[in-house]
């Protein structure tokens, strides 16, 4: 199922509209066997508004890849008041923990429309995105966490990249193998990572 709040209503409701039927046929028929038309048939208004809105498949699934990572980034806690080791277990946690992220339909619709980026520069400038992001957020949580006293004195940067590539790898194995245990290994390891590498010593 979507995260909760992803299709909720809104000013632009046509939009929304669009956006959920978009990802239940996604869900029902993946990226290779869906069509406009089985986009429609999610849909209860006009066919021809997806036409008036889009110009064909590819150009709807960008502006959906669009709409969900705009949630995400909306979506971001702050964790004001919380210790930077407790906010990036939190956040890095989400994406590489099984049941702690993302619901796996979802997960894997992220992932099949992430692997259209190999050939599609609109979809590799959508994910380009995103992962700038979310690689500069957790790069402030780790400064805080330097300049707090309570990480050791890293690459935020650097670190950073290295933290998302194993969220981002973490959520691709989790949908498209049937190895739950390198999940769980993903995340007892980032664990160690945050206590062993980060965490000054008491």
């Amino acid at each position: 199922m979507p995260p909760d709040g992803l299709f909720d209503d809104s000013a632009d409701d046509t939009r929304v509209a669009i956006m959920e039927a978009t990802y239940q046929a996604l869900v029902e028929y993946g990226y290779a066997d869906l069509t406009i038309q089985r986009i429609a048939d999610e849909f209860d208004k006009s066919k021809s508004l997806l036409y008036h809105h889009h110009d064909g498949k590819d150009d709807l699934l960008v502006d959906f890849l669009g709409f969900v990572l705009d949630y995400f980034e909306e979506g971001v806690p702050l964790g004001e008041g919380a210790r930077a080791d407790e906010r990036l277990r939190s956040f890095v946690g989400a994406f590489a923990a099984g049941d702690a992220g993302p619901s796996e339909e979802f997960a894997g619709v992220v992932v099949e429309l992430r692997a259209q980026a190999v050939h599609d520069t609109d979809y590799e400038a959508q994910f380009t995105r995103s992962n700038q992001f979310f690689r500069q957020h957790i790069a402030d949580i780790i400064a805080d966490g330097i300049e707090e006293g309570t990480f050791r004195e890293v690459n935020p940067d650097q670190t950073a990249g290295f933290l998302l590539t194993l969220a981002n790898g973490a959520m691709t194995d989790s949908v498209t193998t049937n190895c739950p245990e390198t999940t769980r290994d993903a995340r007892d390891e980032l664990d160690a990572y945050i206590e062993t590498r980060l965490l000054k010593p008491k």
